[in-house]
């Protein structure tokens, strides 16, 4: 491990200077969500600690997951790939092809063995002997199962990788299976989306760089730091749900006012990710706010959970999110009844203020 550079290393070679490098770090805390006091924590970690060894390897999948990462921004995947880790086999990525190829993944697993990640994209077909993805002219799962022996963490990414995704979608033909259903004895990171967003990508690669362990799981063994909240309650549409406005039929009236996607079949309620704070595009936007309800690629088997477009109807776990329709009629009534009750009382007080105005003149 001591003949791979740091982070800060390979950094100054390129002209980087001090300035800039903190600045960096800075950046990278923000977008991991950690406070000031964690700047000088991955400065340090960025000088002293070697480049981690990163093997990514591709079953059945389609792509978008590199190609999500690739376009990150905080940090650059360009920092990532040449500077932070040693990506020393990415088929996908990697100038080398065919034997050298092949080579080159076998010296990472003999020269780092206990000390590499292995990230995976896409998922082992199992049936017909694994025959459905061949790789080097053998069955993807014998590659996943080779790399994963000897190492240190396995990063699942996207929702292929996670949760098997489309490939696993009923009848499941292939059977297609989750990187955790084959590998078992390895600490694994999930993180699904189809795709997941760039920067969730990269900034669990840098926490795991900056403090050498895996970050805090959730149940589903997400990063909580990504995954720890629900869509919907970050979701900028949020007020009008709780309003009772939602968009009856697409590009309605209420469509065009921005009101809430939820009767349009939005699983913002039931998904758990970063999009409606990270967001997508350097943080310009996310499904929602381009006017779309979000699928919930995130969860396990999205894929058969019926249309996209089908409004969820038998969620009894969430409370509110049950009753769109209870919460409607509750606003209108509310607003009913405020109006009825301002009404009573004007109307006696009205009947008070002729009352003292009858008796003062009798009085007189």
């Amino acid at each position: 491990m001591s003949q791979i550079e740091t982070f800060y290393d390979v950094m100054r070679r390129q002209g980087i200077t001090r300035r800039s490098f903190m600045k960096y770090c800075s950046l990278t805390a923000a977008a991991l969500g950690l406070g000031p006091s964690f700047v000088p924590k991955i400065a340090h970690a960025m000088e002293t600690k070697p480049r981690t060894p990163v093997i990514w390897v591709h079953g059945l999948e389609c792509t978008c997951c590199s190609e999500s990462f690739i376009r990150s921004a905080h940090p650059l995947a360009k920092d990532v790939v040449l500077s932070m880790i040693s990506l020393d086999y990415d088929d996908t990525l990697m100038a080398a092809a065919g034997h050298q190829a092949e080579a080159a993944l076998e010296d990472t697993i003999k020269k780092y063995k206990g000390n590499y990640i292995l990230a995976v994209e896409g998922n082992p077909p199992l049936n017909e002997d694994g025959m459905f993805c061949i790789v080097g002219g053998k069955p993807f799962v014998e590659q996943l199962r080779h790399a994963a022996k000897d190492a240190k963490a396995i990063i699942s990414w996207g929702a292929c990788a996670s949760y098997g995704c489309v490939q696993a979608a009923k009848p499941n033909p292939t059977r297609a299976t989750p990187v955790h259903k084959v590998i078992t004895d390895k600490p694994i990171i999930k993180v699904p989306g189809c795709p997941p967003i760039a920067e969730v990508m990269t900034g669990v690669i840098t926490y795991m760089l900056t403090f050498d362990r895996l970050p805090e799981l959730d149940r589903q063994g997400r990063p909580a730091m990504f995954y720890g909240q629900r869509i919907h309650d970050k979701c900028y549409r949020r007020p009008h749900f709780d309003a009772g406005q939602f968009v009856e039929a697409w590009d309605d009236e209420n469509a065009r006012k921005g009101y809430c996607l939820y009767k349009m079949g939005c699983k913002g309620p039931t998904t758990y990710n970063a999009c409606s704070t990270v967001r997508w595009n350097e943080g310009t936007s996310f499904p929602i706010q381009s006017g779309h309800g979000c699928i919930g690629c995130s969860e396990d088997g999205f894929w058969d959970q019926g249309s996209f477009y089908n409004r969820v109807t038998d969620l009894t776990q969430f409370g509110v999110e049950k009753n769109a329709d209870q919460v409607g009629l509750a606003a209108a009534g509310v607003v009913g009844g405020g109006i009825a009750l301002h009404a009573a009382v004007s109307a006696l007080k009205s009947a008070q203020k002729k009352t003292q105005t009858s008796v003062s003149k009798e009085e007189a």
